[in-house]
């Protein structure tokens, strides 16, 4: 696997990051990001592409207390500028099932959902998983 860039530890308690992305994640972010903004992540859990992570323009996704942010990632930025930020929010009925897990978000040849910013690329984002002893259960 490329090399990954993991997310700032966020949920109280816990000292590992949940969630990273790899080199190609980060690419595509750069470009998308340079045409839509600061983005975030939703993974909500349900069928099809509903399963995939989602990358919206920041705030465009209202998060409330049914989501849990498992991290936030610091994005490199053009040389010179401090990094962004990115969220990356799961459903709390989601986490309930992956909170044993930790997650890298790749980029893989497909159309995933149109609500996606990624989808018009002909690519789209893929969560992988691995469990992980040690969370604390969500």
């Amino acid at each position: 696997m490329s090399t990954t860039l993991d997310a700032a530890v966020v949920l109280p308690g816990e000292t590992h990051s949940r969630v990273a992305l790899t080199a190609a994640a980060v690419d595509l972010l750069d470009l998308l990001w340079g045409r839509h903004g600061p983005l975030m992540f939703h993974q909500s859990g349900g069928c099809c592409d509903g399963s995939s992570p989602m990358c919206f323009p920041a705030g465009e996704f209202i998060t409330g207390s049914s989501d849990v942010l498992l991290g936030t990632f610091g994005l490199p930025g053009p040389a010179g500028t401090a990094a962004r930020p990115l969220d990356f929010w799961m459903s709390t009925e989601q986490f309930a099932y992956w909170s044993h897990t930790h997650l890298t978000v790749d980029v893989v040849p497909g159309r995933g959902s149109g609500f996606s910013v990624e989808a018009p690329e002909g690519v789209r984002f893929l969560i992988r998983s691995r469990l992980v002893e040690g969370f604390i259960a969500g």
